[in-house]
């Protein structure tokens, strides 16, 4: 009895496992076909998305060169693919064509010098600042050896301190931009720029940052101060009304990396005015001369002292036109007017050090026979408006001498 029912019993577990086993099989292939499916719709959205976004960023570049009617249908044909496609764009990396991705390239290069010390190529047992790109007849640049081609940045630098052409010529390659970075070039702006007061590197890092940090005047334009009033005219003849007239005039400052400075006041327009003060051999009548100094103080405030005056053909040739309405030989001018100014330096908005606030006008007359000088100081109101800065690119277009 207990033979028959171990038989049976041992049927059924045979019978129950094999009526298991196609299940359990169907259920594995079910849940592969599953996921195949589910791999595919991704791949399938992921391609649709690229799509999109491809559409996307031709439309956005189609409108910034203006063609709107060929941006909107790539805007059109893109939200059609995927409805939201703009939000799951990311603007601050541009795609990468070639499709790499560099791991050394995803942050910000910290020293970006020496990493590009890192990628010159040694060729010819020599240190290569820069290879042509495509195999050329002429001679490369290149080919040049590094003091020729530290010369001619000099040249680019120039005398007029132009180190905004240095920066812009530090964009063409990797070895333009280490020379571009040179400590004996800025170290000469910087001197050139201060004098002897800028021996001292502390507290800053290099020359480079001495140069675009610490507060002085700027060459490559025009310091310019506006002044406009409204002054009362004369009455009518018959009382009836009393004329008002509105003034304006302008100043200009003009300094030079040597110390120089050029000042005229004149109601002629900018445009008209400014070409003209580009040399400091400039012809311009009533314009006056002179040197300027930087100070800064224990306030950590930079100022300018100006002193300025007329030239000497200028006093000449008053001297001759007044001479003409006299019975006499007038006796040589006996005086010497020298205009002082104190100036604040300062910066505002994008741009550095491009503000000029008064703190001091005063003219002081010399006379000779005495040695005499008298001073009359003027009182800084409304009419002195401080100066702004406009750069002139003309200033800087051509090269006389290397820095």
């Amino acid at each position: 009895m207990e033979c028959c029912s171990s038989c049976f019993l041992n049927v059924f577990r045979a019978q129950w496992m094999s009526e298991l086993k196609p299940n359990s099989a169907s259920n594995g292939g079910n849940r592969g076909l599953s996921s195949r499916a589910a791999d595919l719709k991704r791949k399938q959205e992921l391609a649709r998305e690229e799509k999109a976004r491809e559409l996307f960023l031709k439309a956005v570049e189609e409108e910034e060169n203006g063609a709107v009617y060929e941006a909107i249908k790539y805007y059109r044909r893109a939200m059609q693919i995927v409805p939201d496609i703009e939000f799951k764009i990311n603007y601050s990396r541009s795609p990468d064509p070639d499709g790499g991705n560099e791991n050394d390239m995803d942050g910000e290069i910290e020293d970006l010098l020496a990493y590009f010390h890192q990628q010159l190529t040694l060729q010819d047992n020599s240190l290569k600042i820069c290879v042509p790109e495509v195999d050329i007849a002429q001679m490369h640049i290149s080919a040049l050896p590094p003091e020729v081609l530290m010369y001619i940045f000099r040249w680019v630098v120039s005398r007029d301190l132009d180190l905004r052409a240095l920066e812009q010529l530090s964009l063409v390659c990797r070895g333009f931009y280490i020379c571009a970075r040179d400590p004996e070039i800025w170290r000469s702006a910087c001197l050139r720029a201060w004098g002897r007061s800028c021996t001292k590197l502390v507290p800053f890092n290099s020359w480079r940052e001495m140069f675009l940090e610490r507060p002085r005047v700027r060459f490559d334009g025009v310091y310019i101060s506006k002044t406009a009033y409204i002054r009362q005219g004369e009455e009518s003849l018959d009382g009836f009304y009393r004329a008002w007239h509105q003034v304006e005039y302008y100043r200009y400052l003009r300094f030079f990396p040597d110390g120089q400075v050029m000042m005229l006041t004149t109601p002629e327009d900018p445009l008209v005015t400014v070409p003209r003060l580009r040399s400091r051999n400039t012809r311009v009548e009533s314009i006056m001369c002179g040197h300027y100094r930087l100070s800064q103080d224990t306030d950590n405030q930079t100022k300018v002292f100006v002193v300025v005056s007329k030239r000497k053909e200028e006093k000449v040739a008053e001297y001759q036109r007044i001479s003409r309405f006299c019975r006499r030989n007038p006796a040589a001018p006996e005086t010497e007017h020298s205009f002082h100014v104190g100036l604040q330096l300062s910066s505002g908005g994008r741009q550095s050090f491009n503000k000029l606030n008064w703190i001091h006008h005063s003219c002081h007359i010399t006379y000779r026979s005495t040695g005499e000088t008298v001073v009359t100081a003027f009182d800084l109101d409304q009419m002195y408006a401080s100066f702004y800065f406009a750069r002139v690119k003309s200033y800087t277009a051509f090269s006389e001498r290397p820095l």
